[in-house]
């Protein structure tokens, strides 16, 4: 089972990589810089900027694993999948329902933010205008995620032009004295302060529920992740510098609209306007990106058991989940009632748990020894710098004050009650934490079921169509030899396991192998031989697989055989026999075959070292 509904449908591959930075990027660029700067330089002054640069450098170790964990299981869901696979269901639940209810909030608090700079051009309610804001990001998602990505693009595109202006015309402009001193409220400020702007890169975290929409995910998601998390933290940095470098202290803290009232200050009235306008497409792309990834939580815990079924519906002609989208939209519409502050906190600390879970979620994956978990994106420094976001981040967490945390905790019980009470009932899954603690204990764990899923993950991730070579190795009978042992003892082995699955005598099987080997040697090169012979009959192929950890002595061969791909078919098979033998090749000289062939824990793992090592495959 790969957890999927066959009632729910399934979603397409049509987000390239500009598109997932577009979404990625468009998340981040919103309140986090057109209304926080204000907040955030009355609780830490000038080095505001600082708090900035800080949580984008924290939050970096988080993204480095989510990018690992991206390419390995490219999955709608994002963090949550990753938890429950490698933490366990209860994990997962009560992860996915936080991550669902924090990309609602920060994009409830991105369409307040919007009805604040729509009431600066023409005055009007803002709830009603968020709430109108709301359907409307609901109908758009509804369309289709190829019409909100392109949608996305543009917003995306023409933001990244106004920032940069913003930065260019105010840089001349910073004056000395409103940037001195330049951390007046202690160096703690700047830390609980990074903690607080902390949303401000949550959107990170969108194109990960994405990757199963996304085109060559292992690619793709990590790099459009890194590229807008950089990206975005300079732009941060430097554009929070400008602001308060341009205005005074009285007017730059707790505004709503700092970068309105910086451009006021060093380009006048039609340039601030200008910025009202780029903060305005910055909360539609955050609020249409947030629509977007926090409809796909739903949809991956309802294949999991965890909701309902009705949440992994998706629309025959769209493509869209259209009850977790219009479901989305309801809890955004009931959160812009709370208050802004509460709303910043709570999303910030959610997010704040989930970088943390990310960097568990690698270090629980690695030691696993799961064999199948085949990232194309390795966070580097492991597992140094998974420790030290564990340790950042549970520091920035305690610096969020008593109300965020105590909510999240009553979400997190929430989660797990919620688990108990049905998500327990209706499925039971394997995971990585499950494997590494029967490894510690030396214990046997029963079932195959998450090294069964991941290798569908990568079928599909890779494109991998399975061809007759494939079939047969899934199929291939097992030698799995502990002791060193001759050549003629192993070609006995291997005629007593083929001989029923030709319609031949084992020892004609054996004289056949004898008298191939006599001929010319088989051994392709240390360590690996691939015997092959040549049997009576018609339409007859067989491939078998023997690992010999101690080795096989063959007479021709200084070094012991680990690792053989035996081949046995009729004469008419001779055209496929010189595919099969260039594919066995291809697949033994991969770099790391050796290791991954020999580590493997069972005879699943063996067929899955030679199937996924392939490079090619026959039409």
């Amino acid at each position: 089972m790969n957890g999927r509904t066959h009632t729910g449908g399934e979603l397409k591959r049509r987000l390239g990589l500009f598109e997932l930075f577009s979404i990625a990027a468009g998340a981040m660029i919103s309140s986090g810089i057109f209304v926080l700067p204000g907040i955030a330089h009355y609780r830490a002054g000038p080095a505001a900027a600082l708090s900035y640069f800080l949580a984008g450098l924290i939050a970096a170790t988080g993204v480095m694993s989510q990018a690992e964990l991206a390419s390995a299981m490219p999955r709608a869901g994002g963090t949550y999948f990753y938890i429950t696979r490698s933490l366990g269901s209860a994990a997962g639940t009560s992860a996915g329902i936080l991550l669902w209810l924090s990309l609602a909030l920060k994009s409830s608090f991105a369409l307040l933010g919007m009805a604040i700079f729509v009431n600066l051009l023409f005055p009007v309610n803002i709830i009603y205008v968020a709430i109108g804001l709301t359907v409307l990001f609901v109908v758009l998602n509804l369309a289709g995620v190829r019409e909100a990505a392109i949608f996305q693009v543009v917003l995306v595109s023409v933001l990244l032009a106004l920032l940069i202006a913003y930065m260019a015309l105010g840089l001349p402009k910073i004056s000395a004295e409103k940037i001195l001193p330049f951390v007046p409220h202690g160096w703690r400020a700047v830390f609980s302060t990074a903690g607080f702007v902390f949303i401000s890169y949550g959107g990170v975290l969108k194109i990960a529920s994405l990757a199963e929409e996304a085109k060559n995910p292992s690619r793709n998601v990590p790099m459009a992740m890194i590229l807008a998390l950089v990206l975005i933290a300079i732009l941060y940095t430097f554009v929070v510098f400008v602001t308060a470098g341009v205005l005074d202290a009285s007017v730059l803290d707790n505004s709503l609209t700092p970068l309105y009232d910086g451009a006021m200050a060093f380009a006048g009235k039609p340039f601030a306007i200008l910025m009202a306008v780029a903060a305005i497409f910055a909360f539609i792309s955050t609020a249409n990106a947030g629509i977007m990834a926090a409809s796909r939580y739903p949809v991956a815990m309802a294949r999991d058991g965890i909701l309902p079924p009705v949440f992994a519906r998706i629309h025959p002609r769209r493509n869209t989940p259209y009850v977790s989208i219009t479901v989305t939209g309801a809890i955004m519409i009931a959160a812009l009632f709370l208050h802004l502050d509460i709303l910043v906190e709570v999303a910030s600390t959610i997010l704040l748990l989930t970088f943390a879970f990310d960097n568990i979620n690698v270090m629980v994956m690695r030691e696993s020894g799961l064999f199948n978990y085949r990232p194309r994106f390795r966070a580097p420094f492991y597992p140094f710098l998974q420790i030290a976001g564990i340790v950042a981040l549970g520091f920035l967490i305690a610096e969020m004050g008593t109300v965020p945390i105590l909510i999240s905790v009553v979400s997190i019980l929430a989660g797990f009650l919620w688990y108990s009470l049905y998500g327990r009932l209706k499925r039971a899954r394997d995971s990585a934490l499950a494997r590494l603690v029967a490894r510690i204990t030396s214990s046997d764990l029963r079932g195959n079921l998450l090294e069964t899923e991941l290798r569908e993950i990568i079928r599909e991730r890779d494109g991998i169509v399975a061809d007759r070579y494939d079939r047969l190795i899934e199929s291939a009978p097992v030698l799995d030899i502990d002791e060193k042992i001759d050549m003629e003892r192993f070609f006995r082995l291997v005629a007593d396991k083929i001989a029923p699955l030709v319609g031949q005598p084992p020892e004609e099987i054996f004289q056949l192998l004898l008298a191939r080997e006599r001929e010319a040697t088989t051994v392709l090169h240390d360590g690996i031989a691939v015997p092959h012979i040549i049997i009576p009959g018609e339409k007859k192929f067989v491939i078998l697989l023997a690992r010999a950890r101690e080795g096989i002595v063959f007479p021709s061969s200084e070094v012991p055989v680990k690792i053989a791909v035996v081949m046995a078919g009729t004469r008419d098979e001779r055209t496929f026999y010189l595919r099969a033998l260039a594919a066995t090749v291809d697949a033994l000289s991969s770099p790391d075959f050796e290791r991954r062939w020999l580590s493997a824990p069972n005879e699943f793992a063996l067929k899955d070292a030679i199937i996924f090592a392939r490079t090619k495959r026959f039409a």
